[in-house]
């Protein structure tokens, strides 16, 4: 049993910004990287595995050969790799989209729905994200909303800072707007109804939209704004622990290391650990990892204690 160190998978969406590869060491593979997989088995964006035995080769294979064993029990209950961790660099606006729930999408997409949490890693001042619908609608208002570009105009537009926690169930009408960097923690799909765009033009035509879909799945009644600080930090020797998000398909804290922290990785659940500043080193029996700012790694459920030492702030999510 090992532990296993990722490249992530970059994408490079209109709206995307320069601080992953210039704050986080990314690869650059053009002028913008919108996305980082950092924890993926989704064939649209899969790990590669670096260093050790299995180096070279994907986390989705690594997974399927050496067996569900690597995930735990809390994942019996999944027939997929049950979540996907991205960093979001958003220079511009996303558009404005809904994800669908598990039935719908099951049904219409062959994949699962998508349930995510934001943690707002970094933001300008005044930097917002769309939440919700803010009175309750109609199908036939909704879709006159879109239709005729009023859907800003419905929709609840929120301030945020950073370090917030906001968690967007499927069929949530949402957007991240321009200015913002988080860490996005998700169901392992990777559908999006998009609902507005702007007026933008991508190779000098209008991205599409999904109006029927998004009618279909989004959540009809107003919404409060779904934001909420994180618990209070609970304080250990060498670092503190704030937990974020806790939903039946994830769990997710922070830990702000100042000089080592210990992780255990039980029976239950794998531990994924991705880096949000800072440097520290994965120690294990005679093993180390580095892990800086912008890396992650995936400990196999059973694995035991993990030390993490170095001034570093890494997310933990499990399930």
């Amino acid at each position: 049993m090992r532990i296993l160190k990722l490249i992530p998978t970059v994408k490079d969406y209109i709206w995307g910004g320069t601080r992953l590869s210039k704050e986080f060491d990314m690869p650059a593979y053009g002028d913008r990287q919108a996305e980082a997989w950092v924890l993926s088995c989704h064939d649209d964006g899969v790990n590669i595995i670096s260093g050790g035995p299995f180096d070279g080769r994907t986390l989705k294979d690594v997974l399927s050969n050496e067996g569900k064993s690597y995930l735990g029990t809390n994942c019996a209950k999944f027939d997929f790799f049950p979540i996907l961790i991205k960093l979001i660099d958003a220079k511009d606006n996303l558009s404005i989209q809904v994800h669908p729930s598990d039935e719908y999408a099951l049904k219409n997409e062959n994949q699962y729905g998508k349930t995510e949490a934001w943690y707002i890693i970094d933001c300008d001042e005044g930097a917002e994200i769309i939440y919700g619908l803010s009175k309750d609608m109609t199908k036939d208002e909704l879709k006159e909303s879109i239709e005729n570009g009023t859907i800003l105009d419905n929709v609840n537009h929120v301030k945020v800072k950073k370090g917030d926690l906001f968690f967007i169930p499927s069929g949530t009408i949402h957007a991240i707007c321009k200015g913002i960097l988080l860490a996005e923690v998700q169901q392992n799909s990777n559908v999006t109804y998009r609902v507005y765009d702007y007026g933008r033009l991508q190779n000098g035509k209008p991205r599409e939209l999904h109006t029927k879909k998004a009618v279909d799945v989004i959540n009809l009644k107003a919404v409060d704004c779904g934001g909420k600080n994180p618990g209070k930090p609970e304080t250990f020797d060498g670092y503190t622990k704030t937990h974020l998000s806790k939903c039946e398909l994830f769990t997710v804290a922070k830990l702000e290391i100042t000089e080592k922290a210990t992780v255990t990785a039980d029976e239950t659940s794998f531990v994924s650990l991705i880096a949000l500043d800072g440097n520290g080193v994965v120690n294990y029996a005679d093993n180390c990892i580095t892990l800086y700012k912008g890396e992650s790694v995936f400990i196999p459920a059973g694995f035991g204690d993990v030390e993490i030492l170095g001034a570093v702030t890494v997310l933990e999510t499990r399930v």
